[in-house]
């Protein structure tokens, strides 16, 4: 395994370059197998899960989901707080921010930005409470293709660029998730899914994420600082991937809904009626038939 990980990395390296000496033997940064194998794992499961699933009950997972969502709704709000006064500290550019230029605002942002790497691997346990719910019509190309391209992408980032321009994705990131995260902890306790209705607006603040990132990204080939090009055109070239996916997302998940709704009003079936909808509560109706993004 040794001589695998030598042969790797040595190949990795003259592609890529020097990697960054900051995050030196820091916990699945030094080898890159590791990362790999556990999204080769997490795809098996996708693949394999509803397979095994298929003839057995689907298990509840409520109170889990609900600490599982809390623990993620806290640890980003810990990274956007430490994100964001890392940025403060060391005075970050929002048009251009190299690596080398923050002093311990980059040390901190390293450390945080780490975090924010390991959480990707967190979350794959989204799918898997999808798969053991048996709720597999939100196990879609978007949500898979989202979580299995991050936690690989930002163990390069972290190797090459663990600071300076890569903040601004990560900060924005942080900041929806605890929005979305603290919806479905919430949604997960059947008294308050009445009360939730912003699940439609975390879609949207997902969207001026990625296009705020792209801007911001792009400002940065437009007034170089030094921070590394190709990283900057992999930026937008993968934002653009997630705008087309999520608009089409989007549209789908509730432009679609809006013409149902209007046709069963016209055709005299008037869904909701005090709230509910033919006895069922409308986030639970709702949840059958709207697919998650992330």
């Amino acid at each position: 395994m040794e001589a695998l990980n030598l042969r790797l990395n040595t190949y990795i390296d003259s592609w890529m370059g020097p990697r960054d000496p900051r995050v030196r033997g820091w916990l699945l940064l030094d080898n890159y197998p590791p990362t790999f194998a556990f999204t080769i794992m997490y795809l098996l499961i996708v693949w394999m899960g509803p397979k095994y699933m298929n003839n057995r009950q689907p298990f509840s997972c409520r109170r889990i989901l609900v600490v599982y969502n809390l623990a993620l709704t806290l640890l980003s709000l810990y990274m956007f707080y430490e994100l964001v006064t890392a940025v403060w500290q060391g005075g970050y550019n929002f048009f251009c921010q190299d690596t080398h230029s923050a002093g311990a605002a980059d040390d901190k942002m390293i450390h945080v930005l780490w975090w924010y790497y390991f959480s990707k691997l967190i979350e794959f346990m989204d799918t898997f409470f999808f798969i053991l719910r048996k709720n597999n019509h939100q196990i879609t190309f978007l949500h898979v293709y989202h979580h299995a391209t991050m936690l690989n992408i930002w163990w390069f980032v972290m190797n090459w660029v663990p600071c300076g321009h890569s903040y601004f994705g990560a900060t924005f990131n942080s900041f929806i998730h605890v929005l979305m995260y603290s919806y479905y902890g919430l949604s997960a306790i059947p008294a308050m899914r009445p009360y939730l209705w912003w699940k439609k607006y975390i879609t949207q603040g997902q969207l001026v994420q990625f296009v705020m990132t792209m801007i911001q990204t792009s400002c940065a080939v437009v007034w170089p600082c030094g921070f590394p090009m190709g990283w900057l055109y992999f930026q937008i070239s993968y934002m653009i991937t997630l705008i087309i996916f999520f608009v089409n997302f989007y549209i789908k998940t509730y432009r679609s809904h809006r013409g149902l709704r209007k046709k069963d009003y016209r055709n005299g079936n008037n869904m909701s009626v005090n709230g509910h909808m033919n006895g069922t509560a409308p986030a639970e109706t709702i949840k059958h038939r709207k697919t998650r993004a992330d």
